[in-house]
């Protein structure tokens, strides 16, 4: 790919301080697809400098000329959709349905709310004798993972334009073309030098050097609740804001008054998407206990009806994880399901049948999985999906509140009000009822070890902001001649 050898810095595309490449693999056949350069301390350095200057002059753009920008990124965006949907099925293994479908797309709607999200946003009001405003934080780092490329750093990029800020994005490295099509958006849209700047490499490395450095106000990363401890350990050395969107291992409660047949059959699927390869995976079901042989037999026979295959078949469902690890880290977890007793009802170990190269592993299910086994407690990242039987609707919340995790949470039933009750007691930042699809209009965002801060639209612009307070902005209201009496803290 043009450019996979040099990083984009200050508006131009420049060669790296490093000789280090890097072979990123297709999943699918496990050949090299092509290779990008590995950057170091010194290219943080001269990326983050171009944002410190280009801060200066983007911070105090108006709202009209960062939407008109917002707008032409958009356009730009829109004429690389097919290259980047390619792009993204082949490094990471999403079916092409999958990527024409919702990987390309979502990153463009984050780009379009982004752009509301600023036209409708207020940024200074009056509260009493003061003027409150809303200001760009400065220059911020991006780190994006690999499960939703495009996705994650239009999620980030967007709302950070439209504060004001200025940014250094490091994508995954093992997904990482996609993030130099979107550079290649970003300079064809006219992005003022300085405002963007892509350093790719790994986490000890770029990662450590962008957390860690005194000009960057603040950290923006999507990844493991892992590494997601490390840039905040590193950003902790000069207080920078730390916003994070980790881990997750999400309940879905099916209430006994749902229709098992449709309600199963469709989350069994939806944990499947993406090979189930995201964060909000609905990995942990949740069913009445006297009816689990009936819910293990759906989810079995839908698991089996699930096409797993070359990604560039776009009636295939399922492609291949996303790498070597990832398969290892699967497999290993498939097996110590077996091993501490959950009934392995279809799948397992091993690849499916017909599929002897690629990261491809067999939709899994298991029931009468126990919430203290290690299935029910890790984050798989993969098609397995755990039944876990309850004793009735207060057992059910407790078991959904029973893990360190707090992203998602998903409820079925008939009744609505009734999921609406359960749903109001679920510890997750987003909670869906009856397969209500995510909605960039809302905030998304995790509780416990699944992060802390917000993305999407305003929510996820108001992470890049800073509120100052302008005292005595107004004069205070007086009686008999003299001024209000003030507090000194």
């Amino acid at each position: 790919m043009k450019n996979s050898d040099k990083f984009y810095i200050n508006g131009e595309w420049v060669s790296p301080s490093t000789s280090e490449m890097l072979d990123v693999i297709n999943p699918a056949t496990t050949e090299v697809m092509g290779t990008i350069a590995m950057g170091g301390k010194a290219d943080v350095d001269d990326a983050v400098a171009a944002a410190k200057e280009a801060f200066k002059t983007f911070s105090k753009t108006s709202k009209q000329e960062r939407s008109e920008l917002l707008g032409r990124i958009v356009e730009a965006y829109q004429n690389k959709m097919a290259e980047i949907a390619k792009t993204v099925s082949e490094e990471m293994g999403a079916p092409m349905g999958l990527a024409n479908a919702a990987q390309a797309p979502a990153g463009l709607g984050h780009l379009i709310f982004a752009q509301k999200a600023l036209q409708d946003f207020e940024f200074s009001q009056d509260k009493g004798t003061s003027h409150v405003v809303r200001e760009p934080i400065g220059v911020c780092g991006l780190i994006t993972p690999w499960n939703w490329p495009v996705n994650q750093i239009t999620a980030k990029v967007g709302p950070a334009i439209a504060a004001g800020c200025t940014m250094v994005l490091k994508p995954s490295e093992i997904a990482p073309f996609n993030a130099i099509i979107f550079t290649e958006i970003m300079h064809e849209a006219g992005t003022p030098p300085g405002v963007f700047n892509l350093v790719n490499g790994d986490g000890p490395t770029v990662g450590v050097a962008m957390s860690g450095h005194p000009d960057i106000d603040m950290m923006s990363f999507t990844g493991s609740t892992r590494a997601g401890i490390s840039v905040a350990q590193e950003s902790a050395y000069t207080v920078k804001r730390v916003a994070q969107e980790l881990g997750g291992k999400s309940a879905n409660i099916i209430l006994d008054d749902a229709d098992f047949e449709s309600v199963i059959a469709r989350d069994t699927i939806g944990m499947c998407m993406n090979t189930g390869q995201s964060c909000n995976a609905p990995s942990r079901m949740l069913v009445p206990s006297n009816r689990m042989e009936e819910a293990a037999a759906i989810a079995k026979a839908t698991a089996e009806s699930i096409t797993v295959g070359d990604p560039k078949d776009e009636t295939i469902q399922v492609g291949p994880l996303v790498s070597e690890l990832q398969f290892g880290k699967v497999q290993a977890l498939i097996q110590k399901g077996i091993d501490e007793g959950a009934k392995l009802e279809t799948g397992g170990v091993g690849r499916p049948d017909g599929l002897d190269q690629g990261y491809f592993v067999k939709p899994t299910i298991f029931s009468n999985v126990t919430n203290d086994m290690s299935i029910a407690r890790e984050e798989i990242f993969g098609p397995v999906l755990s039944l876990i039987g309850y004793d009735d609707d207060d057992d059910a919340i407790a078991i959904a509140n029973d893990t360190v995790y707090g992203l998602s949470a998903y409820v079925s039933s008939n009744d609505l009000d009734r999921a609406k009750t359960v749903a109001a007691q679920l510890r997750a930042g987003n909670v869906h009822i009856n397969g209500a699809n995510l909605d960039i209009n809302a905030p998304f965002g995790g509780y416990k070890q699944s992060g802390n801060g917000r993305e999407f639209s305003e929510w996820g612009m108001e992470e890049f902001l800073e509120t100052k307070a302008i005292l005595g902005f107004t004069p205070p209201e007086t009686e008999g001649g003299k001024s209000g009496k003030l507090i000194d803290f």
